[in-house]
């Protein structure tokens, strides 16, 4: 693919990659995505913007902050719109749908396991040890994104408000989203240099070389047009909804199947802030209107979500399983759960595509305002605050889990798997492997 640049860098740009070779790396990270939104865009960040350099710092948190404002997995809309930018839509195609795959399919078997023969030992001894090493790659994200987006004591100290908004008083993501790119929009007229902290980093080493770097100007097919936004609303509105009509013209439209398909086209609409956000919205009406599932078994999924790789809010998939296999209207427990797994993921996901390719040519198309820049900037700093917020949670979560003592073995596991990837940049996959081995050994051998 051709990208044309509007100024002569003075490094050598990175070669842009094949389709295959893009392809090969959204399978890869579908595989070695653990740890939810957060180790996931950091995951994304080092890889893509550090390593590989196909996309430039700005340029990722612009799409970043866009894929914020979106209901839905914001980490699973990113890699769509990174994919999208460098092979059209099936490069989004591919990276929303190699991100995901590896985890239903994971996903699949566990709850398959956990409701017909309930917890197994050995399997939560391997996850207890993957949670420390999650533990260490949320911190890790944590200062990797602060380093790059923090640039002054504005910025830090949007964070710090953002934090302590999200943390202390429970004030909703998208208010603090909103609030943030205010802030930014008004500080970008009276204190501009405060606030267009990306513009500052334009013309630098990591922009000159990336395959998307701020000289670049968008690809062609990121033009935005009237027949392209009516062409792709009646594409993926069609794949959204073709199979939950289908449901219910089989099954009926009182059936668990078609209800969950409705259930969650509707959750994929109206819940903002990502994960975390969307599973009160969902446990609340899965378990107390709907009768899907017990409480303890939305925690059990939770944990199971937590602790694979892909999207945390594969935990739908969980609800969807469940929710088959408890009331399989004349259909066999393991068939119902199968379709009531499928149609979860599906409108859980598939809206995600019609997000990012409608609104993806806006964004792009805006990119160089100034304006923009300084809003989408204040919110990057608000998204550490948020990142902030998250890593403390998972790390209060598993280092003091309900009424047990402290975890000494997650706090030993994680400081050192922490210390070895921001050190020694440890690979990730490594580093999750080993620790649940380690897991597996300090619950059946010490």
């Amino acid at each position: 693919m051709n990208f044309q640049r509007t100024t002569t860098p003075q490094q050598a740009r990175q070669t842009a990659p094949t389709f295959a070779e893009a392809s090969r790396f959204w399978l890869k990270f579908g595989f070695i995505s653990f740890g939810g939104p957060t180790a996931q865009i950091a995951l994304l960040h080092g890889e893509l913007v550090e390593k590989k350099k196909w996309i430039s710092e700005s340029r990722f948190f612009h799409a970043l902050n866009f894929c914020m404002l979106l209901p839905g997995p914001e980490a699973h809309q990113l890699a769509i719109y990174i994919g999208w930018l460098l092979h059209k839509v099936r490069g989004g195609v591919a990276a929303g749908a190699l991100f995901v795959l590896p985890a239903a399919f994971f996903l699949w078997g566990l709850t398959w396991v956990y409701a017909a023969y309930g917890k197994i030992a050995w399997v939560a001894a391997i996850f207890f040890g993957i949670k420390a090493a999650v533990m260490a790659i949320v911190a890790e994200a944590v200062l990797r994104i602060g380093s790059k987006a923090l640039k002054n004591a504005v910025m830090w100290t949007l964070a710090a408000l953002a934090f302590v908004a999200i943390f202390f008083f429970k004030v909703p993501f998208p208010i603090v989203v909103v609030v943030a790119g205010v802030f930014g929009l008004v500080g970008g007229k009276i204190w501009k240099e405060k606030f267009l902290v990306f513009g500052q980093q334009k013309g630098g080493r990591n922009d000159d070389e990336s395959v998307l770097g701020d000289d670049v100007e968008s690809p062609a097919h990121t033009k935005p047009s009237l027949a392209g936004a009516i062409k792709t609303c009646a594409v993926w509105l069609t794949l959204w909804w073709l199979p939950v009509v289908i449901l219910g013209v089989w099954r009926g439209w009182n059936d668990t199947l078609f209800r969950e398909g409705l259930f969650f086209s509707k959750a994929a609409v109206v819940t903002l802030g990502g994960a975390y956000a969307v599973l009160q919205y969902v446990a609340q009406n899965a378990v107390e209107y709907f009768h899907w599932l017990q409480p303890g078994q939305m925690m059990d999924g939770l944990g199971l979500a937590e602790t694979k790789p892909g999207p945390l809010i594969m935990v739908l998939q969980f609800v969807g399983f469940m929710g088959g296999w408890n009331v399989p209207g004349g259909l066999s427990p393991l068939t119902a759960a199968t379709l009531g797994a499928f149609i979860s993921t599906w409108t859980t996901f598939v809206p995600c595509f019609l997000y990012v390719f409608l609104g993806g040519p806006h964004i792009e198309q805006l990119r160089g305002n100034v304006y923009l820049t300084t809003a989408l900037s204040a919110i990057t700093a608000a998204v550490v605050g948020v990142v902030m917020n998250l890593a403390v949670w998972f790390g209060m979560h598993v280092l003091l889990p309900g009424n047990e003592s402290f975890n000494w073995f997650a706090a030993v596991v994680g400081s050192v798997a922490f210390v070895g990837m921001w050190r020694w940049k440890w690979n990730v996959v490594h580093v999750v492997i080993a620790s649940g081995l380690l897991g597996l050994i300090y619950k059946f051998w010490l």
